[in-house]
């Protein structure tokens, strides 16, 4: 029987924090108690925290397909660096994930090499709603819809598909809500005035504040109008906020998430960082910024995400109009949340509920984002009070790279321990053994 102890650590948990040791039995939680005598393996936790891991429902570790830019085992290695212990992978590859068998390759891939656990989103066409109807709600995570602006053949922009997407799908609904029309409007007067120079500063300008809140709009009365599960993702505005409601996540049919690039930059930020910040929605002003930490910590927001998509450097920094959208942020995301801990827009005892908690909660997702007696034990070890400098040759992504490369942040990741695996610690990868596939008590 496997067995490992720790001891002496702070629990961060359910909104409190305990002195206690844990132990882990067979990869789950089998005692939390003020003192344990174990036997096995051993981590003296003295003066650290102990989270759940991140789960985090918005990646896209770009296979099958575009793996010049990650994998599923690079990027879950970063993850795990980062304390992310389970992780929810995006449609839009190649071929885009519109049916169960293009699903079911990519479990297979994971099963192989994800060191996190694991689950797929199901893409949506204006074409493909069988396929939707035939999804079992207890294997697939969520069905993700973009309303109005994506890439390929996932575009769903037909007035009778959306409706019945809608009406129909047996999972969560996910949105990537952002007004093609009005950005295609916005485009064309900017490549007028500047033709192929248009300042990357003109990013929050052409994926505008309107674009995003025309279509969380729609995605919201659609949602009201079939009562149907709809979780819209990074919203980026003050504007967005107004439309949900504050409280709990389990008694909400309407939440929203909030992702890492939005909470730790701004419009500001474009003047250093240029196309490397670039994504979509687009970063927005300091206002903004400020509005989504607030709307974050008083559970208007319900939690967070990285939508973490890696691409090559070098299209990153090419121009405005060719540099493809979006940014690695997956092996940095816990760090960035606690950031906001040390600049006091949040209490430590708040991360959990915005990094665990309430995903689990939200996607049903069985016995994991807790630290609960039963559970599995996907386990974070943290240092408040050590700085991490993200150095280059630090960084894990395959592109490698990252917009906070040379950035000291004020918290360190010390230990990721998955299903009772002991997989990252001090900064380096110490197993190679294989996550699981997330369960879902629905369908």
């Amino acid at each position: 029987m496997k067995q490992l102890t720790i001891k002496n650590c702070t629990l961060v948990n359910e909104g409190s924090l305990l002195e206690r040791d844990v132990l882990i039995k067979n990869g789950r939680i089998e005692k939390i108690e003020a003192s344990i005598d174990g036997e096995g393996d051993f981590i003296d936790a003295k003066g650290l925290y102990l989270l759940p891991g991140f789960i985090d429902d918005q990646v896209h570790f770009r296979e099958p397909g575009l793996t010049e830019r990650g994998n599923i085992q690079t990027e879950s290695i970063a993850a795990v660096a980062g304390g992310t212990t389970s992780f929810m992978d995006m449609p839009n590859v190649i071929p885009p994930t519109l049916n169960l068998e293009l699903w079911n390759e990519k479990i297979k891939i994971a099963a192989q090499v994800s060191l996190a656990n694991y689950s797929f989103y199901m893409g949506s066409s204006n074409t493909n709603i069988e396929d939707i109807k035939s999804i079992d709600a207890s294997e697939v995570c969520g069905l993700k819809v973009f309303m109005g602006s994506s890439t390929g053949n996932l575009l769903v922009d037909d007035q009778k598909a959306l409706e019945d997407i809608f009406n129909y799908s047996p999972v969560i609904i996910t949105t990537h809500c952002e007004d093609t029309p009005l950005i295609n409007e916005n485009e064309k007067k900017a490549h007028e005035k500047y033709g192929e120079d248009i300042p990357i500063e003109l990013h929050e300008e052409i994926r505008s504040r309107e674009a995003c809140l025309i279509s969380t709009k729609k995605a919201i009365e659609l949602a009201r109008q079939f009562n149907a599960k709809l979780h819209v993702l990074h919203i980026s505005t003050r504007d967005e906020i107004e439309l949900f409601k504050a409280g709990p996540v389990e008694e909400k049919l309407i939440t929203a998430e909030v992702c890492v690039p939005h909470l730790l930059f701004s419009s500001e930020d474009y003047k250093s960082l240029g196309s490397l910040i670039k994504c979509n929605p687009s970063i927005k002003s300091n206002t903004d910024k400020q509005a989504l930490r607030q709307a974050l910590k008083d559970q208007t927001i319900d939690y967070v995400a990285t939508d973490h998509a890696p691409h090559i450097l070098s299209e990153k920094k090419n121009t405005y109009s060719t540099a493809p959208s979006g940014m690695p942020s997956v092996q940095h995301s816990l760090l960035a949340v606690l950031e906001m801990v040390h600049e006091g827009d949040l209490e430590l005892t708040e991360v959990p509920r915005i990094t665990s908690h309430s995903v689990a909660k939200r996607f049903d997702i069985k016995e994991r984002g807790f630290i609960r007696e039963g559970f599995w034990a996907d386990l974070v070890l943290v240092n408040m009070n050590d700085s991490y400098e993200v150095k280059k040759e630090k960084i894990l992504y395959k592109c490698g790279w990252s917009p906070f490369e040379s950035y000291t942040f004020k918290s360190r990741i010390i230990e990721t321990i998955v299903n009772g695996e002991r997989i990252y610690s001090q900064g380096k990868i110490l197993s190679d053994t294989i996550g699981k596939k997330l369960e879902f008590t629905r369908g």
